[in-house]
């Protein structure tokens, strides 16, 4: 398979530029996903150098390339330190994530991440997982299902759509893509449906995955791992991740809150490098439309 099909990485030459490589440095890329930022990292390498990525899914370990400088670890980027650890790495000098969901897992229907086909409901970006986007709508509370969609999904009919699901789930299991369209659809706004049905399968996706603390876990560990001088570089998607990124490079902590000193000094362990996000041109979206909502932070350790 070609490897732009698997997946097109967003804002390529904009985070090789955040990371400021040194061909003999120790980096990090915390989504392997089809491998094109990993690629182009490598390209930049000495033999002395070393990159180190990430990725929970089998498909995408088992497109990974061989080379002395690249190790590729099968886990979740929140156990960040504990591989690094693991490979006698004490620190690094830049660290990407892209956020973002391959193409990939868009497209292969049978993993349930797209509501254009019916597929079953799945969602897992880790197969092994024992929780799938099935198991929750068929076993969590009318409450929690709300929360899911309201916090993840910033969606107005979070309640109404839980309770139908509630509702349904009696009647007959809404255990495929199709069963769930069916049963949300009278709650989306049809002038906003393609948009609405997408926070609808977010908020899930972000559910089963754990996504938002696994974010947090990485970044509280790569504020450990960077060294002075490293890089952070950080690609979000939505408005969660991407607040929850920009308070942190700010602050240092994940509640945001900028913590002073006697003098009124914050007390950051990041220097900021970019104040506003930095977005994809016009011709990078019409080349990869998914790219539309990326947003590119960097941040400097001090």
């Amino acid at each position: 398979m070609n490897q732009e099909v698997y997946h097109i990485p967003a804002l390529l030459p904009q985070s090789l530029e955040a990371l400021a490589i040194r061909p003999d440095g120790i980096y990090v890329d915390a989504t392997f996903g089809g491998g094109g930022h990993s690629r182009a990292i490598m390209e930049r390498l000495s033999p002395e150098g070393h990159l180190y990525s990430f990725d929970q899914d089998s498909d995408a370990v088992e497109r990974a390339f061989s080379d002395p400088r690249f190790t590729l670890v099968y886990g979740n980027f929140r156990f960040m330190t504990n591989f690094l650890r693991y490979y006698g790495v004490d620190g690094v000098d830049g660290i990407l994530a892209d956020l973002g969901v391959s193409s990939h897992h868009f497209d292969d229907a049978s993993r349930g991440f797209s509501f254009r086909s019916d597929a079953p409901l799945d969602m897992r970006m880790n197969r092994k997982a024992p929780t799938s986007a099935a198991t929750i709508i068929a076993e969590a509370t009318e409450e929690r299902l709300a929360d899911i969609f309201y916090l993840y999904g910033e969606l107005k009919q979070a309640r109404k759509i839980a309770r139908a699901i509630v509702t349904a789930r009696t009647q007959a299991p809404v255990d495929t893509t199709g069963r769930l369209l069916e049963v949300v659809r009278p709650f989306i706004n049809r002038r906003q449906e393609k948009k609405e049905l997408a926070q609808v399968f977010q908020a899930l996706r972000i559910e089963v995955n754990g996504e938002i603390s696994a974010l947090e876990a990485f970044l509280t560990q790569a504020v450990k791992a960077l060294r002075p001088g490293g890089r952070l570089a950080v690609i979000t998607y939505h408005s969660l991740e991407d607040r929850l990124v920009k308070n942190f490079m700010k602050s240092g902590n994940l509640s945001g809150e900028l913590e002073k000193d006697f003098f009124g000094r914050v007390n950051s362990p990041f220097r900021l490098l970019n104040s506003k996000p930095i977005v994809p041109d016009e011709a990078e979206i019409e080349n990869n439309p998914r790219s539309r909502s990326a947003k590119l932070r960097v941040a400097e350790k001090l």
